[in-house]
């Protein structure tokens, strides 16, 4: 049918027919529309809020004074008749009104009363433009009844009611419908499925008014029963009371039903940034996200304006939230909150916010974010990228604030809740790498138990540095342990402790500071001999510890990839170094963690890939030592056990698993038991303690 046709005429009551292949459309609304069946008094109040605004709107442009109480939205659970009540006392329907705005689905009266006004009156707060939202009512209910009075003058009441079927009906009703306050208004009645008596309860809908219409600006109420104490005579008590005495009291319960506001909390991001006071913006952080007791560490209070428009209030908490302290992504954690038109729509949109801003906390509040029809699902488009950029950048702007506070615990407490985020940041964008990098903070050879900046550390660096050094380990002590350390350190350079894996991914995404590269420590072939005649000097030691070198690489087959000479080195025998694509033991150990965790264990091409480079310090004794047990007896048990144990004590120190502990311990044990000097006792007692020290960490 083209147009709505009158099927039957009965009295007072009239029969119409919906247009369109309404059956269909209306199976579509209810079953598929909305992912969340919770989202019909959302739609439901926000009509009533546009009806609230529309009356408000005409009465200010009347060309009377007309002067009338604040429009307001009630909410009732009718247990009994198990129906929910929802009330405005906005602007009302005629019956024509009525036929167009409830009998065609899409049709929208709010649509057309902002294309009626046009473009210079857009400030007005209607959010109902689909003409879907009223339907969503049958989500919940089998049948649902509207009663209704323009704010026309001599406006008669009319009803409307459907089941969802092919048709509704239309009555004129004055005398048996409660009259509205305030002359004009909508009652909607969900008459509740059997499966939707849970939106009977008080508890239910006020959590619900809470989630998504807490700001909305009309006085919402809902009928609740709530229990008062009261002062009476105690008649027990005063049996025996003598004349003149005070007459004893008690405290009694009494249940009381009435309609309780819930909309009590104003959008504070709808004011002026300058207008509220730091109190007033700490109290909103508390109330509006649920279960949130810290204070928060920054805050800012923003709009965009111009081709895009957008009222924006962000939070950096003062702790990690609890949500976050077991699984930094945790899906469940829901942050950042959009409102459309003061009007909570989800908080579910990863595309607001990159995943490594996740701890931030806000709200949203957007005239020009395209949703769906079901209000539900955040569109592509250029808007959402110009409100993606700013929020980032006003983030950005929130953590540089922290650090450049004049507390410095300020920022370290921040770092140390939320400093993998940042690293994140680098990892995954591209675009934020340069911004997110001054931010970074670490542990170095140099810092102590303090952090270190990059910048901190180029503006420390020693003569001749070329590059930026760094070291892995669990921990900054055993990081600290690493032999190769000592290659840096004696030449005044400091190097950085990468204790994470994260730390690593980190530096390898970066890949430079400034104009200088990150570069891994333990790598071989690191450039630090600047003079020819260093380099000559190498040549000549690894010619003269040529024996010792081809023992090792012999008896270390399939352990090393080679043995080199180093005289870098001050205070360790050795070092385990990997080559130019190896990845460090730090990352070795994730990556077998990783493949533990998803069922394998063996990570491919590891094994070969990762065989490190064992470099020796010729002037310690124990090399000194292996060299003249090389020489006098290169095929005894003994000299194999002290080589061994060589390589054993360079693993440990260089954050590498020693595979065997049996073996290991066998080792030990068998040098402990040589009858030689203190000397070898010394040694055997060296290697005993970084065994010990190993065997704990395990």
């Amino acid at each position: 049918m083209s147009d709505t046709e009158v099927i039957d005429v009965n009295g007072k009551e009239e029969t119409y027919e919906f247009q369109a292949e309404v059956g269909r459309v209306m199976e579509i609304i209810i079953n598929s529309l909305y992912s969340d069946r919770d989202v019909f008094l959302r739609e439901l109040v926000s009509n009533a809020s546009d009806a609230c605004d529309k009356k408000r709107f005409l009465s200010i442009t009347s060309d009377g004074d007309q002067i009338i109480n604040q429009p307001e939205i009630k909410v009732k659970a009718d247990q009994i008749n198990s129906c929910l009540i929802i009330e405005d006392s906005g602007v009302g329907m005629t019956k024509d009104e009525l036929v167009n705005n409830l009998g065609k689905i899409a049709q929208s009266g709010t649509k057309k009363f902002v294309e009626a006004l046009g473009s210079k009156d857009a400030d007005v707060n209607l959010i109902g433009q689909f003409g879907v939202g009223f339907y969503s009512g049958f989500l919940v209910a089998d049948r649902m009844t509207v009663q209704t009075q323009s704010m026309q003058p001599n406006s008669k009441i009319f009803t409307w009611e459907s089941s969802a079927q092919s048709s509704f009906t239309i009555s004129e009703d004055d005398s048996t419908v409660e009259p509205f306050e305030g002359g004009s208004g909508t009652r909607l009645i969900l008459h509740l499925k059997e499966d939707a008596f849970e939106y009977l309860e008080s508890s239910k809908v006020s959590e619900l008014l809470n989630r998504y219409s807490e700001f909305v600006e009309f006085p919402i109420s809902l009928w609740k029963e709530t229990t008062e104490y009261k002062q009476v005579p105690d008649d027990e008590a005063n049996k025996d009371l003598a004349e003149g005495d005070e007459p004893k009291m008690k405290t009694v319960p009494e249940s009381i039903e009435k309609y309780e506001k819930m909309n009590n909390q104003k959008p504070i991001w709808l004011r002026t940034p300058k207008e509220p006071t730091k109190e007033e913006y700490d109290e909103f952080y508390k109330s509006a996200f649920r279960n949130t007791y810290d204070e928060p560490s920054a805050y800012t209070h923003f709009s965009l304006e111009g081709q895009v428009e957008c009222k924006a209030l962000l939070y950096i908490p003062g702790t990690l939230p609890f949500e976050l302290s077991k699984d930094m992504f945790d899906e469940q954690a829901k942050n950042i909150r959009l409102y459309v038109k003061r009007v909570f729509i989800n908080d579910k949109f990863d595309e607001l916010m990159p995943r490594w801003l996740k701890f931030v906390k806000g709200v949203v509040d957007s005239d020009d974010l395209p949703l769906n029809v079901g209000r539900e699902i955040l569109q592509k488009s250029k808007v959402l990228t110009v409100i993606n950029k700013r929020l980032v950048r006003k983030s950005l702007d929130m953590i540089r604030d922290i650090e450049k506070d004049e507390d410095e615990s300020k920022y370290v407490m921040f770092w140390n809740n939320f400093g993998k985020y940042v690293k994140v940041g680098i990892v995954e964008d591209d675009k934020y790498k340069e911004d997110l990098a001054p931010l970074v903070r670490f542990f170095s050879s140099k810092s102590g138990d303090e952090y270190t900046s990059l910048d901190q550390y180029v503006e420390n660096m020693a003569e001749g540095q070329k590059s930026i050094y760094y070291v892995t380990g669990d921990g900054k002590e055993k990081a600290a342990l690493t032999p190769v350390v000592e290659k840096f350190t004696s030449r005044g350079f400091d190097v950085l402790f990468m204790v994470e894996p994260l730390d690593e991914i980190t530096a390898q995404s970066l890949e430079k500071y400034k104009d200088f590269k990150i570069v891994d420590a333990t790598k071989e072939g690191l450039d630090l001999e600047d003079d020819e005649e260093s380099q000559k000097k190498i040549e000549e030691l690894n010619e003269e510890f040529k024996e010792v070198r081809e023992y090792l690489e012999s008896t270390l087959v399939g352990k090393v990839q080679k043995v080199v000479v180093t005289n870098l080195l001050t205070e360790s025998p050795s070092a385990l170094v990997q080559g130019a694509y190896g990845m460090s033991p730090t990352m070795q150990k994730y990556m077998k963690a990783q493949s533990v965790a998803m069922g394998d264990g063996n990570v491919p091409g590891m094994e070969g890939m990762n065989q490190a480079v064992l470099e020796i310090n010729p002037s310690h004794p124990i090399l000194q030592d292996l060299g003249r047990m090389v020489k006098s007896d290169r095929d005894s048990e003994e000299t194999e056990t002290f080589a061994m144990l060589i390589y054993d004590v360079a693993s440990m120190t260089s954050g590498y698993d020693v595979k065997d502990i049996s073996d290991f311990a066998k080792r030990v044990m068998f040098m402990m038991s040589r009858e030689e000097g203190v000397k070898d006792a010394e040694i055997v007692s060296n290697v005993g303690t970084v065994g010990s020290t190993y065997l704990d960490s395990i």
